[in-house]
């Protein structure tokens, strides 16, 4: 099982952490299921960037984008090379590295 390594987030993971998950998930439904919540305001259906993460280490091992995804991409605070949508990014069997950003483009963030 692969693990992620989440490097520390103000309001999501404040000591960082690292989780395990089997290979097939999204980096967004471990995050979620070992209660690191994430903002995903669409369900995890590619249709927002709240998700968005920035995979530090191991991108490589991850499926490709594809071309929805990459055009939600264009529109992600903070984007980077490294750049995926969380509920798009499924797990192989290597180790990740990722980063939450600071912020999104959330305008309508509810409460936990």
């Amino acid at each position: 099982m692969p693990t992620i390594k989440i490097l520390p987030h103000r309001d999501y993971c404040p000591e960082g952490a690292e989780i395990t998950a089997p290979a097939g998930t999204s980096i967004c439904e471990a995050l979620l299921d070992n209660q690191i919540n994430i903002e995903h305001a669409c369900e995890l259906s590619c249709a927002c960037t709240t998700c968005h993460v920035i995979v530090r280490r191991g991108l490589e091992s991850l499926n490709e984008t594809t071309e929805d995804e990459d055009d939600l991409l264009d529109r992600a605070w903070g984007l980077e090379p490294q750049s995926r949508l969380s509920c798009q990014a499924i797990l192989a069997q290597d180790d990740l590295t990722i980063e939450i950003p600071k912020y999104t483009i959330n305008h309508a963030k509810e409460a936990a």
